[in-house]
């Protein structure tokens, strides 16, 4: 999309080369635990723990840009100097929490973790969270010094067996993603790496990852719980399991996750990983994908592989929902202000975005009717609104899992970031 190119070309003087990775950096990971807390009216960030872990599996190129805006930032730089080496992006539970109802008489902590290359010499790390008007609404930055005897060494000695899925053509060029098991006993193991298989072969149908299958380099980590099966709060069960994830979060039936990010990273240390996929033993529907965190999902359920591939869609790329809700229970977007996601829009600042892929004869906005349901254009109803979010076609995977393909907008976004990561 123009924005990417024209993004790349205003920042491409302040990007760090892959050659200066080495100058800046060694090839390993410094992992930062941090907390999150507060409520809709304050938010603060805390430093929890640092971790160095054996390698480092993100990017190499593009250093300090990032191809999507998220909901927050992580940013390193020399100590002492502007000079930004490293940045990323994300989005966490706890601003969707802040969404919710809970958060305005409620003070709650959340765990966050993040991955940046070790740092050879001193850095200064700055992490900001934005709010849906795209305003920082908290920032912390600390000092690490990458001889700090307090970091601890993860992944070093024993880690969690693994099974390498598919192999990367290029593995130095690649996007390495960790299927996770969750709720699999040790015996359920093989059940598990079945899951895996059916969720990679799922994931690649679709394009554009058919295409760029070779890109990518998946393992799947085999972490056992005592327990099979994940918690259901509302039925009072509760699971003794790898990531302790359970159903009910944010008091929402279906809504899966685990707020156990420590123990999620603690299972993947020492193994090549930086995008997560967590497969969940249970056949009750339910998940959720969070950008650069992680993507989770029930895996026995009959919309199980639709479900996969949409959250992924969050979590690796970006994407937005592109349904809505007769009453919306969350007012994600503004209407005077355009979303990050690149693929729905305000109509506020909608160039840049997917205006040159309509054709002259489409009128904007878009009517929803059966003459274009095969047209890119605008179309009303996306981002969980009815009215003032606009999506690019009448259907797509990021509206609905009867969908089988992801729209054009869509796809393009995915090509571009994985352009980004390896080219």
């Amino acid at each position: 999309m123009r924005t990417l190119t024209i993004l790349l070309m205003c920042l491409i003087a302040n990007a760090v080369s892959a050659q200066e990775f080495d100058k800046y950096f060694e090839d390993k990971t410094l992992r930062i635990d941090y907390i999150f807390s507060g409520d809709t009216s304050t938010q603060t960030i805390a430093l929890d723990q640092l971790n160095q872990l054996p390698r480092w599996y993100g990017k190499r190129n593009n250093l300090a840009i990032v191809p999507v805006e998220g909901n927050g930032s992580i940013i390193v730089r020399e100590h002492s100097k502007e000079t930004i080496i490293y940045k990323n992006s994300f989005s966490t539970l706890f601003q969707e929490w802040l969404t919710t109802e809970e958060a305005k008489t409620t003070t709650k902590s959340f765990e966050n973790v993040f991955l940046v290359p070790m740092p050879k010499d001193s850095v200064d790390i700055t992490v900001e969270l934005r709010n849906n008007r795209r305003e920082v609404v908290a920032s912390m930055t600390h000092t690490v010094n990458p001889n700090d005897i307090l970091i601890r060494h993860v992944g070093y000695s024993e880690t969690t067996p693994y099974q390498t899925m598919l192999q990367a053509a290029d593995s130095t060029r690649c996007i390495n993603i960790a299927f996770v098991a969750e709720g699999y006993t040790n015996d359920e193991m093989p059940i598990f790496i079945e899951d895996v298989n059916r969720a990679i072969d799922a994931l690649f149908s679709h394009e554009p990852f058919k295409s760029r299958k070779e890109s990518f380099n998946i393992i799947a980590a085999k972490s056992a719980s005592d327990e099979s099966g994940t918690s259901v709060p509302r039925k009072g069960i509760w699971k003794h399991t790898a990531l302790e994830s359970h159903f009910d979060t944010f008091y929402s039936a279906r809504y899966l996750t685990t707020l156990h990010l420590k123990k999620l990273h603690d299972v993947l240390a020492g193994l090549p990983y930086e995008h997560i996929i967590v497969l969940v033993n249970t056949d009750v529907y339910g998940g959720g994908g969070i950008l650069n965190s992680y993507n989770l999902s029930a895996a026995h359920h009959p919309k199980t592989l639709p479900v996969v591939v949409h959250e992924f869609g969050h979590s690796f790329a970006g994407l937005a929902d592109e349904y809505a809700y007769e009453n919306e229970p969350i007012p994600m977007y503004p209407a005077d202000v355009e979303p990050w996601e690149p693929n729905i829009t305000t109509m506020k600042d909608f160039q840049g975005k997917w205006e040159d892929l309509i054709s002259k004869k489409t009128p904007v906005p878009t009517p929803a009717k059966d003459k274009y349901s095969d047209t890119i254009g605008v179309f009303k109803g996306a981002g969980y609104s009815l009215n003032g979010v606009y999506r690019p076609m009448m259907d797509c995977r990021m509206r609905t899992n009867e969908n089988p393909t992801f729209c054009p907008v869509c796809q393009q976004a995915i090509n571009n970031l994985i352009d980004f990561y390896v080219k």
